[in-house]
């Protein structure tokens, strides 16, 4: 009896020493991938075979493959989420839709993913292949998808999973600007992100999980807020706005970013990086400790050869358009996110030309171009059409349509109130100039807008030159949507641009004083 006595004493020791041990897991982590299976360049552009060779290009799927096998071998319960943003972004995408994507990410063995905008650029009917073909959950806790039919029973808003034992639910976040940055249709409405992650976490806690992760495409300012205003939020893994994370040279805070208890990541985009965050929980579900870095997806990582071989085969129908070279620059094209949302930039004065110069035989004085649309730089040399469609991905189309000088003045200030966060709707100009001020209140930014060296006119119409996305309201571009005479059904802006450039001979990138910074 005394022997059975003391047994149990000690089984019930060993219980309560177990009920106080920590728990450690290692989130691998993606987002905003944007159908980038294949390396890019330093200008997260096409990368050529040699210089892939040469060791000089990053990540695809095939470097992937190797660094979460090799990561999930030295982790503590690893999982592998996606912030969003699978597609769009290559002729991979505009070839094969989603259905690449859901190959390669079953593939790479995703435990979940948040819905991102760009899942919404062909509208519900793409996005619900892409769900039905994955074999893992996509998330969204901020939008109502109840009349939307494609949708309906297709994406959660949280989900749990299990390792060793401990449950750990998922939340997934998309923009709440959805409805004007892509096409989700009239049956979509999206909400406030921080009490749609509070009623599932309050959800998630009452079924006994405290271990919970929110997957966000909703940008790092807005994570940030998420954090600070929930409580029971463990770890956000984020996405959206491409934030690089940790100590190297262009990082724009620690990985993670801590906010209270909450720990934020995010690891960049296109795949150039795979974020590695390990974090321990205490026997509450609170963190007390999470470090980590993300992991450059550079040379040094070997490309899985089956992949290779794969995306190589999915590859050969695209071969022939984008080997086609069409034109030649002197110098680098700089497209980069950070010039192109907030000031003049090379690309940016490149495709507004292109734009004007099409359609200025039309009556028409001005081009407005979202920042946003343009995608990747362009290095020195040959010029390839794979490298313009990778700048610009979206098979938009030239829009023409006039309205008052009152409205492009509305427009400009929708375009530039968003500066602080890198928003995409960003004015990129031509056939115009203007002066901003990021100081003052968004919607009183703008001054000094002149049209053919002219101060504009509110009551005059002039004619302008956008993309479709953008004259059908995307970027909060609606002031355009009621225009006069508006034709969208213009040649692909891709298109357009490539022509000029051939048009140029060597073309020398270069920016003016159509946008001044005040």
């Amino acid at each position: 009896m005394t022997l059975r006595l003391l047994s149990t004493a000690a089984v019930a020791a060993l219980a309560a020493t177990a009920a106080q041990a920590d728990y450690t897991m290692t989130i691998l982590h993606t987002n905003d991938f944007h159908a980038r299976f294949e390396p890019i360049s330093k200008y997260d552009s096409t990368c050529a075979a040699e210089d892939n060779e040469a060791g000089e290009c990053f990540g695809g799927t095939a470097r992937l493959v190797t660094a979460i096998e090799e990561a999930r071998g030295r982790a503590e319960n690893p999982v592998l989420l996606d912030g969003g943003d699978q597609f769009q972004g290559t002729l991979f995408y505009t070839y094969y839709k989603g259905e690449l994507a859901a190959e390669m990410m079953n593939k790479l063995g995703y435990d979940a993913m948040t819905v991102g905008n760009h899942e919404f650029d062909d509208g519900p009917e793409v996005l619900r292949g892409f769900a039905d073909a994955i074999d893992f959950p996509i998330l969204m806790s901020n939008a109502d998808i109840s009349e939307e039919p494609e949708l309906a029973d297709a994406i959660q808003k949280s989900t749990v999973i299990e390792r060793a034992g401990e449950k750990i639910g998922l939340i997934g976040l998309t923009p709440q600007d959805t409805d004007e940055l892509a096409s989700p249709g009239p049956n979509i409405s999206f909400s406030d992100p921080v009490p749609a992650v509070q009623a599932e976490v309050d959800r998630l806690t009452e079924e006994g999980v405290n271990k919970i992760v929110v997957l966000s495409h909703s940008g790092y300012g807005v994570d940030q807020r998420v954090a600070e205003e929930t409580t029971g939020v463990d770890v956000i893994v984020g996405g959206h706005t491409n934030t690089l994370l940790g100590d190297m040279e262009g990082a724009e805070g620690p990985y993670p970013t801590m906010v209270g208890d909450t720990a934020i990541v995010q690891a960049y985009a296109y795949g150039k990086f795979l974020g590695e965050l390990t974090v321990t929980f205490d026997d509450e579900g609170v963190v007390t400790e999470a470090t980590g870095a993300p992991i450059i997806m550079d040379a040094a990582v070997t490309e899985n050869e089956e992949t290779v071989a794969r995306i190589a085969e999915a590859a050969e129908p695209l071969d022939e358009i984008r080997n086609e070279v069409v034109a030649e620059t002197a110098s680098e094209i700089d497209g980069s996110r950070e010039t192109c949302r907030a000031e003049v930039c090379e690309m940016g004065v490149l495709v507004a030309d292109a734009m004007l110069d099409r359609v200025q035989d039309q009556g028409i004085d001005v081009a407005i171009t979202n920042g946003g649309g343009l995608r990747a730089s362009i290095d020195s040399g040959e010029v390839t059409m794979g490298e313009v469609l990778t700048v610009l991905p979206f098979q938009n189309t030239l829009s023409t349509f006039r309205v008052s000088g009152s409205v492009i003045v509305e427009a400009l200030e929708n375009g530039v109130s968003q500066i602080e966060e890198g928003g995409g709707r960003f004015p990129q100009v031509a056939g115009m100039s203007f002066a901003v001020d990021p100081s003052a209140e968004p919607g009183s930014r703008v001054s000094d807008v002149m049209i053919g060296g002219e101060p504009i006119e509110p009551d005059t119409l002039y004619g302008v030159v956008s993309n479709n996305y953008v004259r059908n309201g995307g970027d909060g571009y609606s002031m355009f949507i009621d225009a006069r005479d508006a034709y969208d059904y213009g040649p692909d802006l891709a298109d357009v641009t490539a022509e000029f450039l051939a048009d140029q001979g060597p073309y020398e990138p270069y920016t003016d004083d159509r946008i001044t910074m005040q």
